[in-house]
């Protein structure tokens, strides 16, 4: 079943937990390609130093400040695709950053993408591999995540633990936040801690 936006309309801390075990889906001409969620981090600005949004409204966060439930796609490092779920009320530039999933559907497309083996972990262990293997592009932001192409459906999930985000830089007291949630043992989980 699809989620609704009263599903990203709640605190971001609240969404980025409960996306845990949730499938991202992604439909493309070439096919549909789908992930159970195992690991995502929340970003709470303007407040927030390790969150894009702390440095303001800029057409590059426009859509972190607009309503809940549509998708912030942002460029790694000049080379890949990130995919952050917007939350909470409009003008609270909040947002979930998905960094791994398990494969479930589409996987030999997602393989193809990616020119890995159908059953390698490091299909989408960590957030540009999985917006390559699921197609998500910079072409996605702004996409409203209750549409039909790009949304999130509900799904099943273990046990979840929680750390400090991954690759913060200095942003003083944020860097040590534990907003990374992910599925205990779960092998696609990006980082240690995993279990």
């Amino acid at each position: 079943m699809k989620l609704t936006r009263e599903f990203y309309a709640r605190p971001v801390l609240i969404v980025a937990g409960e996306c845990i075990g949730k499938i991202l889906v992604h439909r493309t001409p070439q096919g549909e390609t789908a992930g159970r969620i195992v690991e995502a981090e929340a970003y709470r600005g303007p407040s927030d130093l390790a969150a894009h949004s702390s440095r303001g409204l800029t057409r590059r966060t426009a859509a972190m400040f607009g309503p809940a439930g549509y998708a912030y796609v942002y460029q790694l490092y000049g080379i890949s695709w990130a995919i952050n779920l917007v939350a909470a009320a409009e003008g609270e530039p909040h947002a979930v950053l998905i960094r791994a999933l398990e494969p479930l559907r589409g996987i030999e497309l997602m393989a193809a993408r990616r020119g890995k083996p159908i059953g390698a972990r490091e299909l989408t262990n960590g957030p540009g591999k999985l917006t390559h293997a699921l197609a998500i592009t910079g072409a996605d932001y702004g996409r409203d995540l209750c549409g039909d192409n790009l949304f999130l459906e509900d799904g099943t999930v273990g046990r979840i633990g929680r750390s400090a985000r991954i690759n913060i830089g200095d942003a003083g007291a944020w860097t040590t936040k534990p907003w990374r949630f992910y599925e205990r043992r779960n092998r696609h989980v990006s980082v240690r801690p995993r279990d």
